[in-house]
């Protein structure tokens, strides 16, 4: 059933419920604190709920408690300590604290790939979902928000029958996130769509409740926000099948790129008509490096774990396809300065030694500090291993890909690491990077030669600032 919220025809009945605490609306727990947890926390606490976010990570909660965001999410910093001084918000290590604050608990922990195979790890899922079930006292919410393989939720079930009396009536629904990073406070507060699993309308209830304030917000500023209430499966299935096709979007246009290079042709010019198109749309049609970050890569994999387990395994053997376009669109990155650089590739890879490259970018996509997965570090590792000086500066994202990949040099600035480079990769579309002088540069660099791996520099300007240019894709 999809709900359009608010809209001028009358809302299909959804039953009023009393939370379990007694408070006017239902009492908000956020179970893990990472970049989902935290954000989905400080956003529903600034929609007037009062909220507890736990982790078990007791350096994290206490800089959360501090006033101190630990990841970077523009607006984010300025949410938490306005509602932390409000006394809407706090954070915590105490697992029966939270069970006895909340009506509703979010579970939030990360679901990475597995070390042994592509399927997802739910170690966390289970761990959050067994101690917080252990210390229930009364009826309650658990709301899976984590991405995870189709039948999670029905598992989530038995854990919690498992773990808590029958006669508290503890139920599961399941609610998958669709943030993006660099955009994350507005998809909270501003969703384009929610979507509920429920199995009862006292879940249903709960669940309209403590999304009311989205709703509300929605309706000051005359906008629509749909409301999806289906079954379990569906529900998770939705994030996994939305990020299986933004990726698989975005390898089309990469392969695009490799037959534009073989053919002569311009794939930013054929992503642009084809965008026309309003089948298509111009969204997620930018060729470059590629995909990366902590979801579409393993979300992608643990969908085609999870299919195979279920029968399905061919229905998705073209995601395969897809990450292997994705994955060569980085060696293309080094395959192109070695051309620059004049070095031949033989079987082991281009050797890059004594060359020094300035690589722009460490973040998987600007406005963000996340190297998970990030196709520019990754590029910044390959190019250090065939023999190059690699020094790398990114905005917000330097500590963490120092952690990373530490045998790398780090810069302080963009000037730092052009400066006597032979090569410049551009690697993440920081606006820094897209609006730099090309001709001050020019004058820091060894030689004026540049790889764009996002396709997001004026090549026209570059050229006439003296630069030999190659982007990905293009002549």
């Amino acid at each position: 059933m999809t709900i359009p919220y608010p809209n001028t025809q009358p809302m299909p009945a959804i039953a009023a419920v009393t939370p379990p605490s007694g408070a006017a609306r239902p009492r908000v727990t956020f179970l893990g604190t990472g970049y989902l947890g935290a954000t989905y926390a400080i956003c529903y606490a600034e929609l007037g709920y009062e909220v507890l976010g736990f982790d078990v990570d007791a350096d994290k909660i206490a800089k959360l408690n501090a006033g101190e965001v630990p990841i970077h999410e523009p607006g984010l910093d300025e949410l938490l300590r306005r509602n932390l001084a409000a006394g809407r918000l706090r954070f915590s290590t105490d697992m029966q604290e939270t069970a006895d604050f909340g009506d509703v608990h979010f579970i939030c922990v990360g679901t990475p790939q597995r070390a042994d195979g592509m399927g997802a790890d739910l170690s966390y899922v289970e761990a959050s979902v067994t101690s917080l079930a252990q210390h229930l006292t009364r009826k309650a919410l658990i709301v899976g928000k984590s991405t995870v393989p189709v039948g999670t939720a029905e598992w989530v079930e038995q854990l919690v029958g498992k773990h808590t009396p029958t006669d508290l009536g503890v139920e599961v629904a399941w609610s998958p996130e669709f943030l993006q990073e660099g955009f994350a406070v507005d998809d909270v507060l501003r969703p384009n769509r929610i979507v509920v699993g429920v199995k009862s309308e006292w879940a249903n209830g709960m669940l309209f409740a403590a999304h009311k304030g989205v709703f509300d917000l929605a309706a000051t500023e005359d906008r629509e926000v749909p409301l999806v209430v289906t079954d379990f499966a569906t529900a998770e299935l939705v994030k996994v099948a939305a990020n299986a096709f933004l990726a698989t979007k975005i390898s089309f246009i990469n392969a695009m790129a490799e037959v534009c290079e073989a053919a002569g042709g311009d794939v930013t010019q054929l992503a642009r008509s084809i965008g026309y198109d309003p089948r298509i749309g111009n969204r997620f049609l930018q060729a470059g490096l590629g995909f990366g970050g902590a979801c579409l890569p393993k979300d992608i994999r643990a969908f085609q774990a999870r299919a195979q387990e279920l029968g399905a395994g061919e229905a998705l053997r073209f995601l395969h396809e897809v990450d292997l376009i994705n994955q060569r669109r980085r060696s293309r990155v080094v395959q192109l300065a070695a051309e620059l650089l004049g070095r031949r590739s033989g079987p082991a890879g281009p050797d890059l030694s004594g060359t020094r490259v300035a690589v722009l970018g460490a973040t998987f996509k600007p406005n963000t500090d996340d190297v998970r997965d990030a196709p520019a570090l990754a590029v910044a590792s390959l190019l250090g291993k065939a023999g190059a000086d690699v020094h790398v500066f990114d905005p917000q994202g330097i500590e963490n890909a120092r952690r990373a990949v530490p045998e790398l040099t780090y810069a302080e600035s963009m000037n730092d690491a052009v400066r006597g480079a032979d090569l410049v990769c551009v690697l993440t579309e920081w606006a820094e990077f897209r609006n730099a002088d090309p001709v001050a540069l020019g004058e820091l660099a060894n030689g004026r030669k540049v790889v764009d791996g996002r396709n997001c520099l004026d090549s026209t300007l570059w050229t006439q600032a003296g630069w030999e240019y190659r982007g990905m894709g293009r002549p």
